[in-house]
């Protein structure tokens, strides 16, 4: 999974509003709970996906089963889709959970856990041109530092760290940006040198530029 990015952040403060500049006849976006995109344009260029699967760039599933076909599909049948946008992954498990709040025992975690691990495993499964975007919503954790949103501890498997880019929102000033690397409070992650700034615009279609840049730039020996 060279080219996953998980945003991290919580409610409005700039993961979904990120999509925007990314080109809408490359990506296909698999929402997980069906929410309007919040940006314009967003009904035009995001169509639902036909029953053959050969149109559309838009499709609204927290069935585990449905999202892994849609995967497939995109990975498999689309070659002009270069990148796969999946908002908000924590609502596969958090849907699961609810759908069985009435039933007592651990079973239901052991079904939550396997569900979204379908999930994860058709993301690592992805061809290397295309990239793998996910969007999560964050908890904080007994030590304060923020971590993705998720429900029960077989669900809590190190999210961030099956990811190669792990940005987090930031209202700094009055303006969204993301976090590029940890300072201690917040999970972030990126290779050395690939990010230099500690903050940038939550501009998707300029991280997936520099992230090519930084794989395909050459080495002096």
């Amino acid at each position: 999974m060279n080219n996953s990015i998980l945003i991290l952040g919580d409610s409005g403060s700039g993961k979904s509003s990120s999509i925007r500049t990314l080109p809408p006849a490359e990506t296909f976006i698999l929402n997980i709970v069906s929410k309007p995109l919040p940006f314009r344009g967003s009904v035009k260029n995001y169509t639902r996906l036909s029953p053959d699967g050969i149109t559309g760039n838009y499709y609204c599933s927290d069935n585990a089963d449905a999202i892994k076909r849609v995967i497939n599909l995109v990975n498999n049948k689309r070659p002009e889709i270069k990148y796969l946008v999946i908002d908000d992954l924590g609502y596969v498990a958090m849907n699961g959970f609810m759908k069985r709040a009435l039933l007592k025992g651990y079973d239901r975690f052991s079904e939550i856990a396997s569900e979204f691990n379908i999930a994860m495993e058709s993301i690592n499964q992805l061809r290397d041109d295309l990239f793998c975007i996910a969007t999560m919503h964050i908890e904080t954790d007994k030590q304060g530092k923020t971590k993705p949103k998720t429900v029960g501890n077989m669900v809590d498997i190190n999210i961030e760290g099956k990811f190669s880019y792990v940005f987090h929102t930031i209202v700094k000033d009055g303006e969204y940006k993301f976090l590029t690397n940890s300072d201690g409070i917040h999970m972030c992650k990126t290779p050395m040198e690939s990010f230099h700034e500690q903050y940038i615009d939550n501009d998707l279609l300029m991280i997936v530029n520099r992230i090519n840049d930084y794989n395909n730039e050459d080495i002096d020996s």
